[in-house]
């Protein structure tokens, strides 16, 4: 090859079949993860395209020999080997799905070398590509066997090129769901045309959906709605409409003036407006003013309001979380929640007779009460051991973690007990000094979480997702980012969102924090919105850095105790003002925050459920303000 064709881009085109080559570009880099201290962190390569249409990356040290590859694989114990980069962000408690085994026939990533790889084109499932506002571009592939490649660094430019060489042999097709991610085809795909049932949205079936979701949730989660929405594009959309059309096949489209040649930089779209500033207001400390006679509670909204303003002080607290929990109707008079703790105690015992009055013989022969016995026993005599509540031995306060615990397993045996449901108990149970009282505490907070439990972890991915939205739509580049490093898909946040914040702050936080986001204001998300701030409140610490996807996964851990409540809950209000501001905010955002709600009334269009959502806020800053006179200065 002539120094002429390595010029400007360094790029070549060989069309000639002898040469086997149909794309090739230096300059496109592997920025690793291990940690090895005779090696570097960047490694400068070649991308080819060859005549067998396979795509294939290979260090520049490895040029002459044919493109090796890393085999991507979850270590199962029958062979194989371990991905050493694949860590799913949490401890190995909170993974509540067993480790899953593949049981796919073929790997078409080919493993011959340390870190090349080599992957054919009909095997591509997806490609993400995304640029930072100051850096490079990179591009993320994935297989059809779920497993994301290492991102790769363009650092003289080339994109462009690149897709225009790969779309002469398959389809992408923009995801609609997001604007950085393109769902790949062959050209001559039958699966556009056949029915839905062909379509196989789930085509690897549910445990290896799994898998595929923590190594790559994007690709994942929006592949198969992607797939319905792809079919009626094609046959719906002018054939020069094709995003593809428009730039990777399209030599003319014009650039932007901030864009490295061959690459379309896709952000949120929306400029938001300035974040408003915000001050919390003194906790609540009165009760029975809002009571009438009868002992009703005469303005619920108000009362919330409060909560969410500053908290609830520690003497009031049992009895208000006993009505954000649901356990007392708003409503009800001082009579009738005499009456519905006396049947709720009842009820509480026979529940509780049911598995004591279980003889160790029967037991033998259950192996779920067995199952769900030993995970209780293991999990209480661990939780909040610090607190004087349960430390110890013998302490009565485990004993009582231990009898609720087992007790929901009779009142949700479909459920039953999963790790980290005692981290939500412990609180309850410090707080109301009660067994019953715990208990029905906890059958309402798991009303608002219980999803978070259940095996099939739809609840979690759909919550990563909404997380990705919303970030995405704050900070791009943050985003951008954490793409680059393989942790795009904020897996190391799953702690956060499972258990509600437990283990980042400290006890007696968390017990502000979760009165706070009982009173579902402003929105139901508002722990998205939560993590929102934890994670822009690190930006600096995180793009500023050196950092790769273990070392942002070990600062997210070292977060722990080190974080400041009402700075972050400030924060995360202030995220939600400066949202509902935005006149042309993304639809997808507008329904994680819950503003928008098909409907053809005018008072459910987006902009009166923001319009309202902004007047019950601003009702409630003056009104903490105005209630707390008395108590003293609000608190910045």
């Amino acid at each position: 090859m002539s120094t002429l064709g390595f010029s400007l881009f360094q790029l070549t085109f060989v069309c000639f079949l002898s040469l086997q080559l149909i794309f090739e570009k230096e300059g496109v880099y592997l920025h690793t993860n291990a940690k090895r201290s005779n090696q570097d962190t960047t490694i400068p390569g070649f991308i080819r395209i060859v005549e067998r249409v396979t795509l294939e990356w290979s260090p520049l040290e490895d040029e002459g020999r044919t493109a090796p590859a890393v085999l991507y694989t979850k270590k199962d114990g029958e062979g194989g080997e371990e991905d050493t980069n694949f860590d799913p962000g949490y401890e190995p408690d909170w993974a509540v799905i067993s480790t899953v085994k593949k049981d796919r026939e073929h790997v078409p990533v080919r493993d011959s070398g340390q870190w090349s790889f080599s992957l054919p084109l009909s095997e591509l499932y997806s490609l993400r590509r995304a640029r930072f506002s100051l850096g490079r571009n990179f591009l993320v592939f994935t297989s059809r066997g779920g497993h994301p490649l290492p991102p790769l660094h363009f650092h003289r430019g080339g994109t462009r090129e690149l897709l225009r060489a790969m779309h002469r042999y398959i389809i992408l097709d923009q995801s609609p769901v997001d604007g950085r991610l393109f769902l790949a085809y062959p050209h001559d795909s039958g699966a556009l045309s056949q029915s839905f049932d062909k379509l196989q949205l789930l085509d690897d079936g549910g445990s290896d959906l799994v898998s595929r979701f923590i190594q790559d949730p994007y690709a994942t989660t929006f592949g198969g709605f992607s797939k319905v929405t792809n079919f009626f594009k094609a046959a719906l959309r002018p054939p020069d409409s094709s995003v593809y059309s428009r730039t990777a096949q399209d030599p003319s489209f014009p650039l932007q003036p901030d864009e490295e040649p061959g690459f379309e930089l896709i952000t949120c779209g929306v400029e938001l407006g300035p974040r408003p500033d915000v001050t919390r207001g003194q906790p609540m400390d009165k009760w029975e003013e809002f009571l009438d006679p009868q002992g009703r509670v005469k303005n619920p909204e108000r009362i919330k309001e409060l909560v969410f303003r500053g908290g609830i002080t520690p003497n009031l607290r049992k009895e208000v979380w006993k009505f954000l929990l649901g356990f007392y109707p708003w409503n009800s008079t001082t009579k009738e929640r005499e009456d519905i703790l006396r049947v709720k105690t009842d009820e509480y015992f026979r529940m509780k007779v049911q598995w004591k009055s279980v003889s160790e013989e029967q037991e033998m022969r259950n192996s779920l009460l067995r199952g769900y016995r030993s995970l209780i026993e293991r999990d209480v005599s661990r939780t909040d051991r610090h607190n004087t509540f349960f430390s110890g031995n013998d302490n009565p306060g485990l004993t009582l973690l231990h009898d609720v615990l087992m007790t929901y397993c009779m009142y949700n045996f479909d459920l039953g007990y999963v790790q980290g449901m005692s981290d939500l108990l412990s609180p309850l149970l410090f707080v109301t000094q009660n067994e019953v009282e715990s208990f029905w505490c906890l059958t309402g907070f798991m009303e608002l979480v219980h999803q978070n439990f259940e095996e099939s972890q739809e609840a979690m991915k759909q919550q990563l997702l909404q997380l990705s939205v919303l970030l995405k739509a704050l900070d791009p580049e943050l985003c951008d980012f954490l793409d680059s490093q393989d942790s795009g898909s904020l897996c190391f946040c799953f702690r956060w969102l499972l258990i509600w914040f437990k283990r980042e702050f400290s006890f007696e936080d968390i017990l502000i924090l979760w009165e706070v986001l009982w009173t579902r204001l402003p929105c139901d998300n508002f722990h998205l919105l939560i993590a929102c701030s934890i994670l822009q409140s690190q930006r600096g610490e995180l793009i500023g850095s050196d950092h790769d996807f273990n070392t942002i996964l070990k600062h997210i851990n070292e977060l722990t105790m080190k974080l400041d409540l009402q700075s972050v809950l400030r924060g995360a209000e202030a995220i939600y003002l400066q949202l509902i501001q935005c006149k042309e905010l993304p639809l997808k955002v507008q329904q994680v925050l819950g503003l928008y709600i098909p409907s053809s009334s005018e008072e459910d269009s987006p902009d009166s459920q923001a319009s309202e959502t902004q007047r019950l806020l601003s009702e409630s800053q003056a009104g903490a303000a105005s209630s707390n006179s008395a108590c003293g200065p609000t608190s910045p």
